[in-house]
């Protein structure tokens, strides 16, 4: 797989977007949003740094489960430009929270619901179909065999995502948490399109809606 981005956040601190993009790095998803109040303190200085070294980008949103999907989508559009140069909007989809303000976990149904909810509107804002992003648990519990038309970012550190995600095509592995990349100081979140550069390029301008493995 030789077509490689980066996910990051504020925790990522400066970036030096063009030594980002001289390393070789050919996309980047930008965290942008929260729940229905926190925008990333980052989120616009890396959207604009991104599209001025010419790397691809996207923005994404962190679902939590104690509020509601409607204020989480108008969040997300009231924040995130409606660029239509931009890659698909990312919907970050995995249990969190914190038991006593915010509960961790939902029934499966309640949560597919929420997120069919955030992924029609990101949908309407952006003009693209949204990828979700998730991890094996949240996979297991909530995504098996659902959602399929859309495509899937998946996080697997240890193992091949095909010995971790039953049933499962995928367009974007996270197959690190501690990578390194120059222009950034620290550890980065590290990542893989699925196909060739000519697939990439394909699903780049809009040509392919799924790439699979």
């Amino acid at each position: 797989m030789p077509v490689h981005g980066i996910d990051v956040s504020h925790w990522q601190g400066e970036i030096h977007w063009s030594a980002v993009a001289k390393a070789g790095t050919k996309f980047a998803f930008i965290k942008a949003t929260e729940g229905v109040d926190h925008l990333d303190s980052k989120f616009k200085l890396n959207w604009s740094g991104a599209a001025r070294a010419g790397i691809p980008r996207g923005a994404y949103h962190f679902m939590v489960w104690c509020r509601s999907a409607e204020e989480q989508a108008r969040w997300f559009a009231r924040n995130v430009p409606a660029d239509p140069h931009a890659l698909p909007p990312v919907l970050d989809a995995e249990w969190n929270g914190n038991p006593k303000t915010c509960p961790g976990k939902i029934p499966p149904g309640r949560a597919r619901a929420m997120m069919k909810t955030v992924l029609d509107a990101m949908e309407r804002h952006s003009g693209k179909r949204p990828i979700i992003y998730t991890d094996i648990t949240f996979h297991e519990e909530v995504l098996e065999g659902e959602f399929d038309a859309y495509p899937y970012w998946v996080r697997s550190v240890a193992a091949d995502p095909k010995e971790r995600y039953r049933n499962r095509t995928w367009t974007l592995w996270q197959f690190t948490t501690t990578g390194r990349v120059p222009g950034i100081k620290g550890p980065v979140d590290r990542n893989a399109f699925v196909g060739n550069r000519a697939q990439w390029a394909s699903w780049l301008a809009g040509r392919s809606t799924v790439a699979t493995r």
